[in-house]
């Protein structure tokens, strides 16, 4: 897994959809989920720190959260199956730990009102993610091209031993 945090809300310039993107620490990877308007409006009012007079449905969440002592531990964007993306918050109380499941948007929109790291699979990053930093990414496949041409069966020996047979 991979830690991502919301680098902002973005409009696909065809459709004028939503989308969330996410980004790994380094900027090097950018994951773009496609939401709703409600849940960017909601995410959105979380980045800019915004208090609605009344709570709000992802304000209420973590309100009830509060006050059944329930801690957001992280939560997870697991999947992507027929372009559709699955998340779980994981909660605890006590020394309960439950998964809920969730769309990615509303975790998202809950992990920011909480401070709470979001996480995703590698192989939801392997699947939909884009380059942000393709220079980056072209040198280190460079150089493992060049580690793997080097590389010499007696070097693997001595670095890790024969096996018996």
């Amino acid at each position: 897994m991979l830690e991502m945090k919301v680098a902002g809300i973005a409009l696909d310039a065809i459709t004028r959809s939503p989308i969330v993107l996410l980004k790994d620490a380094s900027d090097r990877r950018a994951l773009p989920i496609y939401i709703g308007q409600e849940q960017a409006r909601a995410i959105m009012g979380a980045l800019e720190n915004q208090k609605p007079p009344r709570p709000l449905t992802h304000d209420l969440i973590v309100n009830m959260l509060d006050a059944w002592n329930i801690v957001l531990e992280r939560i997870i964007i697991h999947s992507l199956q027929k372009d559709t993306f699955y998340a779980a918050l994981i909660v605890k109380q006590g020394e309960v730990k439950k998964e809920i499941d969730a769309r990615p948007s509303d975790a998202i929109a809950i992990a920011l009102r909480t401070n709470t790291p979001i996480w995703v699979m590698e192989e939801v990053i392997a699947d939909a993610s884009i380059p942000v930093d393709r220079d980056a990414d072209e040198a280190e496949q460079q150089a493992f091209r060049e580690f793997i041409s080097n590389l010499r069966p007696e070097d693997l020996i001595k670095r890790f031993g024969g096996s018996e047979t």
